[in-house]
C-alpha cells in the first residue's frame, strides 16, 4: 500500500527566515512513514484577511485550496496559519459555489504537532545525547483556535534528553499578533519582555515554539535585551536538527546551548 501524500505548507516565515524549520518538518513527517512534496504556494492570506482585505485575502486562499488539495493531508508547522485556513477559510468562500470544495480541503489541514499526536501517532523522536533544558511558548491562534497545548509537550516527552520546564502565563500572549506589533511597538516590546522574563525564570537554556512569526519577535527582542537565551521551532528540537545557530543568532554567536554535540 503506498504512502499517503502530504502537502507540506511551509509558511512565509519559514520560507523568508526559517528553511530550516521546513526542513525539519519534512523530515519528522518522512519519518512518520508519509511521503511529502511541497507544491507551489506563497501566503495563507492571513495579513489580508486580518486588515480587512477579504477580497484579496480569498484570491489567495484559492489558489492554496487548489494547489493542495490533491494530497491525503496537508500540514504546517505553524498554528496562526493553520488556524486562518481551518477556521477562517469557510467564513471567506460563504455563499460562494466554491464553499463545498473548500470546506473538505480544511478538515484535512493540520497544523505539525497535532498532526503527529493525533493522525500519525508517531514517537520516534530525537535523542539528543546532551540534555537540552527547555521551556514552551503556547502561541495564541494555535492554542486559541485549534487547542494546541498538550500536542507538543507529549512530542517533548518522546524526545530523549529533553527536560521541559513550564513557565509562568506560558498561555499569555508574547506580543508579536501581526501587524499589531508595528501599530502598537512600545506595548509588544512590553509583552514580549514578560514572556521573556518569564522564560528565564525557568532558567530554562531553550525557549520552543510552535510558531515562527512570534519566535523571530521573541529572539529578535532577546537580542536586544542581550540575554542567553536561545530561541527555536519545536521542529528542530524533535528532528534533532539542532546544528545551525538559534533564531536570531549569526553562526558562531551564542553560548552554545542546545546546539547539537
Amino acid at each position: 500500500m503506498a504512502a499517503q501524500r502530504i502537502g507540506l505548507f511551509a509558511t512565509c516565515p519559514v520560507d523568508l527566515f526559517r528553511p530550516s524549520v521546513g526542513f525539519a518538518t519534512a523530515a519528522l513527517l518522512e519519518a512518520a512513514g508519509f511521503t511529502v512534496e511541497v507544491p507551489p504556494q506563497s501566503c495563507c492570506g492571513q495579513v489580508s484577511y486580518n486588515n480587512g482585505l477579504r477580497d484579496d485575502a480569498r484570491e489567495v486562499a484559492w489558489q492554496l485550496v487548489q494547489a493542495f488539495e490533491p494530497y491525503d493531508y496537508t500540514v504546517l508547522p505553524s498554528g496562526s496559519c493553520a488556524g486562518m485556513i481551518s477556521h477562517h477559510y469557510p467564513a471567506l468562500f460563504a455563499g460562494d459555489v466554491r464553499l463545498p470544495r473548500v470546506e473538505d480541503f480544511c478538515q484535512r489541514v493540520y497544523e505539525l504537532t497535532t498532526f503527529l499526536v493525533e493522525v500519525a501517532g508517531f514517537t520516534r523522536l530525537a535523542d539528543n545525547t546532551a540534555s537540552l533544558s527547555c521551556t514552551y511558548h503556547d502561541s495564541c491562534a494555535g492554542l486559541r483556535e485549534l487547542g494546541i497545548q498538550a500536542q507538543p509537550r507529549e512530542l517533548l516527552g518522546h524526545c530523549g534528553g529533553v527536560v521541559l520546564k513550564e513557565m509562568t502565563d506560558t498561555n499569555v500572549c508574547c506580543g508579536f499578533g501581526g501587524t499589531f506589533c508595528v501599530k502598537f511597538g512600545k506595548v509588544s516590546a512590553h509583552m514580549a519582555d514578560a514572556k521573556l522574563d518569564n522564560a528565564l525564570a525557568t532558567g530554562a537554556d531553550l525557549l520552543l515554539g510552535g510558531d515562527v512569526s512570534c519566535l523571530l519577535h521573541l529572539a529578535g527582542r532577546a537580542r536586544r535585551r542581550g540575554l542567553d537565551l536561545q530561541v527555536r521551532h519545536i521542529a528542530e528540537v524533535l528532528a534533532g536538527a539542532l546544528s545551525q545557530p538559534a533564531i536570531g543568532e549569526a553562526a558562531g554567536q551564542g553560548s552554545g546551548k542546545g546546539r547539537a554535540p
